[in-house]
Parts: structure tokens; sequence; C-alpha cells
């Protein structure tokens, strides 16, 4: 589960200590499961009779909604509104408290309001295989090359990366020895990121089997909360804006929809005279250009008669089997902008999200200069001078 801020956090506490009636419902499993949103993740919260209140924060939505929680043997539905926060407790095994909270992902607007502006710089290279690559610096004294996931949300070390590049395993010293395996829910503790000009405090971090080929972790958009991050191909700068630039000349601006705390938005694909509109998330991690959900296509009833580049059979490391074609789609319309010839993975089984969502890869995104206002969810898009570079798959 992903946490907000710490002194948000600090703020809830105080909330819980001051309300002297809470709503209580039963259990006898410690197992929970979330319906977020029309979204259920099935046993997803582990009750913990410690925490007080342990926080779960919902999806990030600017709209109202409802949350659930179901237990073995109870439930309570929840309305949560943007910047809200509400207190219950679980009682566990009719002895235990356990009190919780469903916090939104969006603080409190006075929290979020700020007339100092300031801009922060991160230099980046795009690599051969479209991940914006970013030098960045832990705790003062270890380099990591990380790249920049919109499709991601907090920062995430591989675990290589963190043995053999960082000193966040100098706790253990037999696991850096070889004699042990290393424990990394016991690692150091990242006090710093700075990347360029940004210097971040505690950035909430994890490890990960999954980056850019060549990279030692990412970082996603969830650092950048509140705030206006500008991805600039044509000079190959992150820009970290307090303010909405002015400058806007040739950008079309479109909402974020966030879906399941991921940022999407609707693009249409254009084929023998129809329309397939569907949400897409943005995967600046990926190499490829779009990616089809099986289901979706099935749904829209998307053409099976395009031109096939390649088909595959790619296993995953349980040995399951996702079948692929790589087909010519002739239109994508993304903020009004009208791309063509767009090599286009169709996925032949079940989404590895869980659920069904369309895919904008580096290899399509990387052709805009983008502006995300995380303060507004507002997505600014700008063709720029790669718009005409040939894709991957088709060269």
């Amino acid at each position: 589960m992903r946490y907000i801020h710490l002194f948000i956090a600090f703020l809830l506490i105080q909330s819980v200590s001051a309300q002297s009636i809470l709503p209580v419902i039963k259990a006898t499993s410690k197992k929970v499961s979330i319906n977020d949103g029309g979204y259920l993740d099935k046993d997803a919260w582990n009750l913990s009779p410690k925490a007080r209140p342990d926080i779960y924060t919902a999806d990030r939505s600017r709209k109202s909604k409802w949350v659930t929680f179901y237990t073995d043997i109870d439930s309570i539905r929840v309305k949560v509104k943007p910047g809200t926060r509400y207190n219950f407790i679980i009682l566990l095994n009719g002895k235990d408290s356990c009190y919780t909270q469903i916090a939104s992902a969006i603080p409190p607007e006075n929290i979020l309001k700020n007339d100092i502006v300031k801009n922060d710089t991160i230099p980046f290279t795009l690599t051969s295989f479209n991940a914006i690559h970013v030098k960045a610096v832990i705790n003062s004294t270890d380099t990591l090359n990380l790249h920049f996931d919109v499709g991601s949300f907090d920062l995430r070390l591989t675990k290589d990366a963190v043995l053999k590049k960082t000193q966040l395993l100098s706790n253990q010293p037999d696991a850096l020895a070889g004699k042990t395996n290393p424990n990394y829910n016991k690692m150091n503790k990242v006090s710093t990121l700075q990347m360029g000009t940004l210097v971040l405090k505690d950035p909430q971090t994890g490890v990960t089997t999954l980056t850019s080929h060549d990279m030692d972790g990412r970082f996603g958009w969830e650092l950048f909360d509140g705030k206006k991050i500008e991805i600039d191909y044509d000079h190959n700068l992150l820009i970290i804006h307090s303010k909405l630039p002015k400058a806007l000349k040739g950008y079309v601006r479109a909402p974020i929809d966030f879906i399941r705390s991921f940022v999407c938005a609707k693009g249409t694909f254009e084929i023998a005279g129809k329309k397939y509109e569907g949400e897409f998330l943005f995967d600046t991690g990926s190499d490829q250009a779009a990616i089809i959900d099986s289901s979706w296509a099935a749904k829209q009833g998307f053409p099976k008669d395009m031109k096939l580049i390649k088909s595959s059979v790619l296993r995953d490391p349980r040995g399951v089997k996702y079948e692929t074609r790589v087909v010519l789609a002739p239109a994508l319309k993304v903020n009004g902008f009208k791309l063509t010839n767009i090599p286009t993975l169709v996925l032949g089984s079940q989404n590895p999200t869980g659920f069904e969502i369309n895919f904008l890869g580096n290899d399509l995104l990387k052709r805009f200069n983008m502006i995300l206002d995380f303060e507004k969810d507002q997505l600014y898009l700008k063709p720029n001078n790669l718009i005409g570079l040939p894709y991957k798959a088709n060269s």
C-alpha cells in the first residue's frame, strides 16, 4: 500500500486521538478485502493492532467515490472525497482494536498551497531502449542510474544495485560478505535523493526486479505530487515546477484520468473509417509504442486483420505464457494529435496489471514534450523534434 506524506499522516493520527466515538466492525481473520471505486482487491489488507491508525490511502481521484472494507464477517462502506479521511475500528477476535483510516490520496487544499515559485532541473539522456535515464545520488554517497517512469509511483531500486552499488546494506555485514541472503526489508534508509538540482528528503523506497535495460532502478510520478513536471525531449531536461509555466504555446491540454492511481489519458484508434476509444496508461518505462489490452480489444471488436509485423510468446518467471502480436495501426489520436503507422502490441492473454487498460510506451510518448500537472491533474502535450522519427519496430 502507498502512504501519503509523513507530515500529513501526523495530522491524521492527531485526528484519531481527538475523535471519541468511532464506528466498529468485526473480524476473525487478519485478511481484509477492499473495493476501491469499483476495483476489488481480495485479501489486500492485513490488520495491524499496533498501528494507530493503520492508513489505507485510496486510489487517486478528484471525484467522490465509495471505498468498502470487507472482513470475513463484516464490512464498512465509506464515501471518500478529495482531501478527506475517515476513521474506524476493526475489532479482531473480539479483543484487538485495529484503528484504521481511509484517506484520500489528495491532501487537503490548504496543505498544498505555496506561493513560492521554485523550479528544479534534472538533465537526462534518452537511451536506445527509450528510457529517460537520470544520474542520481542517494545519501550523498552512492551514484545510481535511474529512469523516470510515469507508470510507476515511488523510488524502486534493483536488489543487485542495492547490494553492489550502495551502502544500504552496511547494517548486514554477513550479507555483504556473501555468507547470508540480504534482508531488503531491513536495509538502511534512503534519507536523500539528489537528481540535478532537486533534493528529495526521505523518499518512499522499495526494491524491484523490473526496470529498463541497464538501469539500477526507477522513480515515479508520486515523488512530484502537487507539482508540475515538464518532460522536455528537445533539451533533455526534466523540469519540476512549483507553478504552471506561462509559455504554453503549442501545448494542448486534457485531463489526466487516474485509474488505480496510474496516470492515464484517452486515445482513439482510427481504422478503416471506424473509431476505437479507450484509456491509455502512460508508461515511459516501456520501449514499445502502444500496447492493447486483450479484453478491451475483444469488447471493442478491434480489427484482427491489420498488417502483422511480428508475433511472439513471452513467459514470466512463473512460466505463464503471454502471446503477443505486433500489428501496424493506421492512426491513433492523443490530445487531438494524430499519429500514423503505429506499431501496436496486442496482448493475447490477461493484462499483467490485473485490470483492463491500454498502454502508451515511450517509443510514442517521446515524440511529445509534456507537462504533467499533479496539482490540477491536467496533461499538456506538444509535438517535439522527434515527432517524425521512425518507430523502433518499423525500422
